[in-house]
């Protein structure tokens, strides 16, 4: 009699098995769908080129041309330096910001966490149009210094600080909220434990707090840099016309050049540079799920 439950939870283990493999079988087509055969069609488009007659043909000339246009270099360039300085900016200021929120209390800190989290609330068009009146030619900023008799400064807008400042701030919200949700990882009782030996604020943050949200910091990064790669609104609104990032690039190629297979092959190569940092992701998230 007593093996009757263990074999019905056996059994019943192994007939939830199917209902499991069909409950995620619609998420995984779609994706399918609609991302994986859509890469696989872009690059197949980009290496397969119809030649004089017609006929396809196995060819990388779209990828050597891109690689030997220097302004298609100067377009990624710039992309990699605005994702990197936006990345780098983004620890810097959200790490603080996590930091007071999860260990601080009261109502100020409530009022920093509303301000930390608004800027998820505004459209990337408001954005730009507020760092424009703000930050552009005879903007708030410039308006204010000539009323005290201070000489105008240089405004970022149309220059490649543009698109930073707005990457920067749309960003902030996202990035606070997966290091807050890391440092939910520290314990009250492991700081305690470390001030009671001694061990000095700069000490608690680089052997008890930094160990313990490296992940979070991996994954804030790896969103941020996925993000940011590929914008498109922000560079185009705030950003010089030349050399431009990825986003603007491969929009003006497809409309303004009609060129889509070097649209295509711009695209391509956008997704080569973001699934390393996919990739990235992917590890932390699989090894949380083993640890």
């Amino acid at each position: 009699m007593s093996l009757t439950p263990a074999t019905d939870i056996v059994g019943t283990k192994k007939s939830g098995r199917p209902i499991g493999l069909l409950l995620v079988a619609a998420p995984v087509l779609l994706v399918a769908w609609m991302i994986i055969w859509p890469i696989i069609s872009a690059i197949g488009r980009t290496i397969w080129l119809p030649d004089e007659g017609g006929a396809e043909r196995f060819s990388l000339e779209t990828y050597r041309f891109f690689f030997t246009d220097q302004y298609s270099l100067n377009n990624l360039s710039v992309t990699l330096w605005t994702t990197g300085v936006c990345a780098l900016l983004l620890v810097l200021i959200c790490l603080p910001i996590a930091l007071y929120l999860r260990f601080a209390k009261g109502r100020l800190a409530a009022y920093v966490q509303g301000l930390a989290i608004f800027p998820m609330f505004v459209p990337s068009i408001i954005l730009s149009y507020a760092v424009i009146r703000v930050l552009g030619p005879n903007g708030t900023v410039d308006l204010l210094l000539n009323s005290v008799g201070l000489p105008h400064i240089r405004s970022p807008y149309l220059t490649p600080w543009g698109p930073v400042i707005g990457l920067v701030w749309d960003n902030i919200p996202l990035t606070v909220l997966i290091l807050l949700s890391g440092l939910g990882n520290v314990s009250n009782q492991s700081i305690e434990a470390a001030r009671d030996v001694g061990a000095g604020r700069l000490a608690l943050l680089w052997h008890i707090i930094l160990p313990r949200i490296s992940n979070s910091i991996l994954v804030a990064v790896s969103f941020t840099v996925l993000g940011i790669f590929s914008a498109f609104t922000l560079p185009y609104v705030l950003g010089p016309a030349a050399p431009e990032m990825m986003g603007p690039f491969m929009q003006r190629t497809f409309r303004d050049l009609n060129d889509p297979t070097s649209a295509i092959t711009q695209a391509v190569i956008t997704f080569c540079f973001c699934i390393v940092f996919g990739l990235f992701y992917v590890r932390s998230v699989a090894k949380n799920r083993t640890t």
